[in-house]
């Protein structure tokens, strides 16, 4: 007999149909054989599934079996076709019903009693399930809280192989057994009222977060650079829906999502470690490339903390992201993309010792030394970065003082405005001004002729490179933006190009 059963495969954030069929034919030695260029998981999934068959209370038929997933020049990987071929192998064997096997996809790894292990990707299998307009999905039960932020389909959570053929011939669904409730989980982050002084500082993160910008923080140790960066989140402005599902498949596809919580209005922030390796943090690795922390931070925040302790590989490889929002993975093997729209806010000492600038540490290193400690961050990357923020030692006095400074709740509420008036004047085309392109940027930056008397001696002045001044323009329309301002004024772009005060000091 023959039965076909259908299971997803996935490639990045790619999704597609993966139809598994098993024959038995009359004559022939047996024993099972698999086809259809599979990877090593796949081909294990064979012991897996005959070891969750026998334990589940079914017999086995001992006779030729080909198992054949389709299409066959796709290679496949992940544990999550053990269930769909041990739902073939017993659909052909007569054990279960055919019709009811048709109208599902299913997807799970099975164990060698034959409970259904939680997986990976569940959403984005969800989402396939519906766009292909299959009555609904059958996954392991851990799973059902990520499935079900797709709506508009019926999906079954089921624990063991025996709850799933009960399903299918009787059409009862298995009783729920997930301890705690599908929730949106919120964690309280870190709170600009925290910070003592850092005024400027904090005033160039408010313009980074209402704009998109990417941000470079420079200064002396314990001057608070990485306390303000992990604070930055507070004051972004939540997920919209189409972004919460955009940031959800990428934890989806990687696994980081919890089972019975999951978060759809926190942006992501990661911060890797300095050591981290080229695949850590683009993506990459043996068989399909994995996902990196750069994609792991799509919509969020990527902070790269000691910036010049990263290796130079490492770094240059996020010019290419910072521009496109995309990352293209590609091996002999397979080739992935993957979303990379991200923040990027870095921190760095001025110099190898910590100190320069310092106002009362002095420093010891020569300017050669200083030099070439800031050229390991490249021209071009740098160029990248739309604003520089010069963190200074706060003082004692600030230290000390009672006073409570501005919260994150209060910046946040005019970053959103801000957002806001960008949404409405882009018409939903882009989200925020650090996405603006060339054409864009004359449609909607317009300046005065004093404005440009201004711009064009200050690049004069700092020899500003077409792309810096690029992002002069757009910063000073986040600046007016925050101000309520149509016009872009002389005050918003001095404002602007003060903070791009590295440009004179890379080689």
């Amino acid at each position: 007999m023959l039965s076909k059963v259908h299971s997803v495969l996935l490639r990045g954030l790619d999704a597609s149909l993966v139809k598994i069929e098993v024959d038995i034919p009359s004559q022939g030695l047996p024993g099972w054989n698999m086809v259809g260029l599979l990877e090593t998981a796949v081909k294990e999934a064979k012991d897996r599934v005959a070891a969750a068959i026998r334990n589940s209370g079914f017999q086995i038929i001992n006779r030729k079996t080909i198992i054949n997933l389709a299409p066959g020049h796709v290679k496949k990987s992940g544990v999550h076709f053990d269930l769909p071929i041990a739902i073939g192998l017993l659909t052909a064997w007569g054990i279960i019903k055919p019709q009811a096997v048709k109208e599902y996809l299913f997807a799970g790894e099975l164990s060698l009693a034959g409970q259904i292990l939680p997986i990976a990707g569940t959403l984005l299998m969800t989402m396939l399930a519906r766009d292909r307009r299959f009555k609904g999905i059958l996954i392991p039960g851990e799973n059902i809280c990520e499935a079900e932020m797709v709506g508009d389909l019926d999906v079954i959570g089921v624990h063991t192989l025996a709850e799933a053929v009960h399903f299918l011939n009787t059409n009862e669904r298995p009783p729920q057994r997930t301890l705690v409730t599908c929730a949106i989980e919120e964690t309280a982050s870190p709170d600009f009222a925290e910070v003592r002084g850092q005024e400027s500082a904090k005033r160039g993160l408010e313009i980074a977060a209402a704009g998109g910008h990417n941000i470079l923080l420079i200064g002396p140790p314990g001057t608070g650079k990485t306390m303000l960066a992990e604070r930055l989140p507070s004051i972004l402005p939540p997920l919209s829906h189409e972004e919460a599902l955009e940031v959800m498949k990428v934890l989806s596809v990687h696994g980081l999502i919890e089972p019975g919580f999951y978060k759809t209005r926190e942006r992501p922030f990661r911060a890797p470690h300095h050591s981290a390796s080229y695949a850590g943090l683009v993506g990459g690795g043996q068989g399909v490339p994995k996902i990196g922390e750069i994609s792991l931070a799509h919509n969020g925040v990527l902070f790269l903390d000691e910036l010049s302790e990263f290796r130079k590989d490492v770094l240059e490889v996020l010019r290419q992201p910072l521009e496109s929002g995309v990352v293209k993975i590609v091996r002999s093997g397979a080739s992935v993309t993957y979303p990379a729209r991200f923040m990027l806010v870095s921190a760095m000492n001025p110099c190898r010792c910590g100190y320069f600038g310092h106002p009362r540490k002095p420093c010891i290193c020569t300017v050669p030394q200083i030099q070439n400690y800031r050229t390991k961050i490249s021209g071009p990357l740098l160029d990248r970065i739309d604003l520089h923020i010069n963190v200074t030692p706060p003082t004692h006095m600030d230290l000390l003082e009672s006073k409570t400074s501005e919260g994150s709740a209060e910046i946040r509420a005019r970053v959103i405005k801000a957002r806001q008036r960008q949404m409405e004047r882009y018409g939903g085309k882009i989200t925020c001004n650090a996405e603006l392109k060339g054409r864009q940027i004359q449609e909607y930056c317009i300046i005065g002729r004093e404005e440009m008397m201004f711009l064009k001696e200050a690049s004069e002045r700092l020899a500003l490179s077409a792309r810096a001044l690029h992002r002069i323009l757009k910063i000073s329309r986040t600046i007016a933006d925050l101000e309520g301002s149509v016009e872009l004024k002389t005050q918003h772009l001095a404002e602007a190009v003060q903070y791009r005060s590295l440009d004179r000091l890379v080689t």
